[in-house]
């Protein structure tokens, strides 16, 4: 599940972390509480915001209104913002780049850095930015790399704070990524955290009763991946859904979209889920990997069987259901000659 950036900014605050004094704006809200110059951002579970027109600084008051109309009327990518997040506009001195992730071929988490933070760090040349598994025994001295890398040496105790707190963010919420762009020293010395982008695993819901994200799952987290790709996925949880994908490219085939259901995924949404798919142009095959935990193995068959039932031409579908109500889930699909796989391998296997 992919946070909007206000939620990914609480879990900082709870770790620790400085953020920008801010503000939730929702249409409608009174102004009078939010003082220029400002900084707007609307919230969608999406990236780019920025060359999009989805950020915003607003130095005079009299435009505020009409800013925040505009805002909440922008469609980013297929997204429309119900709330804006009001910032502060801080005084910069340098920007960095700092991520979390899960590095799979490893199995370990991965700390990665630039010097360099923006707009425009994806156009980043890759061999330049500091990458290095974590070791938890031997922190203090990738600490000491990075501010050297980061030519912050004269801030490495500071620095040493804040990739300790960011470290315990991503453990303590079952993050699969967590990113920090940009990472900003200000003017006065102290570190902030400008901008959060945070994955979590929403199949270790049962761990945070606490969590009271909004469902971008379900509907939000369809990515084209490649649109001249043969295979699509449908998984349950970002991490399966992400090792799905490394595994059908691992076999040399090219998979065409990443797709999490989440954990609450009904028939009706995970029916569009296949009508979504459709949409690309070059579908041989499209896997389907569950692990029932939250979702039900039956409600995937029933929205299997009416994608048959309803989607003229629908590719061949390889199947695997594990977990919650599998044997009811697999007593459906028999009546409609659907079988179901013991795992992934043997999927790729029967594929490939």
């Amino acid at each position: 599940m992919r946070l909007l950036e206000y939620e990914a900014k609480q879990l900082l605050t709870k770790a620790g972390l400085t953020i920008p004094h801010s503000q939730l704006l929702e249409l409608g809200d009174p102004l009078s509480s939010v003082i220029t110059p400002v900084i707007l951002k609307s919230q969608v579970p999406i990236g780019g915001r920025g060359k999009l027109g989805g950020v915003q600084i607003v130095r005079d008051p009299k435009k505020l209104k009409t800013t925040i109309g505009k805002l909440f009327s922008l469609d980013i990518k297929g997204f429309l913002p119900s709330k804006l997040l009001a910032e502060e506009v801080i005084d910069i001195d340098r920007e960095f780049y700092i991520s979390f992730n899960i590095n799979r071929e490893q199995g370990q988490i991965e700390l990665l850095a630039s010097k360099d933070g923006g707009v425009e760090i994806e156009e980043q040349d890759n061999t330049t930015f500091f990458r290095q598994v974590v070791d938890p025994r031997s922190f203090d001295a990738l600490c000491i790399d990075l501010a050297e890398h980061l030519k912050l040496n004269e801030k490495s105790f500071l620095l040493q704070d804040v990739v300790s707190q960011l470290y315990r963010c991503f453990i303590n919420n079952d993050c699969l990524l967590l990113e920090i762009n940009p990472l900003i020293l200000t003017k006065q010395g102290s570190i902030v955290a400008g901008d959060a982008k945070i994955t979590v695993d929403d199949t270790a819901i049962f761990r945070h009763p606490d969590w009271q994200f909004e469902d971008n799952s379900a509907d939000h987290n369809f990515v084209v991946l490649d649109h001249e790709g043969t295979v699509a996925t449908i998984a349950n949880g970002a991490g399966l859904a992400m090792a799905t994908v490394d595994a059908i490219t691992a076999k040399g085939l090219i998979p065409a979209n990443f797709l999490d259901i989440g954990g609450t995924a009904t028939p009706e949404k995970i029916l569009s889920c296949f009508q979504s798919i459709m949409k690309l142009p070059n579908i041989k095959v499209i896997i389907i990997n569950i692990f029932g935990g939250i979702v039900r193995c039956d409600d995937v068959a029933t929205a299997i069987i009416t994608a048959q039932q309803q989607i003229p031409h629908l590719p061949r579908l390889a199947v695997r259901l594990t977990g919650n109500r599998e044997a009811e889930a697999r007593h459906l699909l028999a009546k409609h000659d659907i079988t179901l796989q013991q795992n992934l391998e043997a999927i790729l296997g029967d594929i490939s």
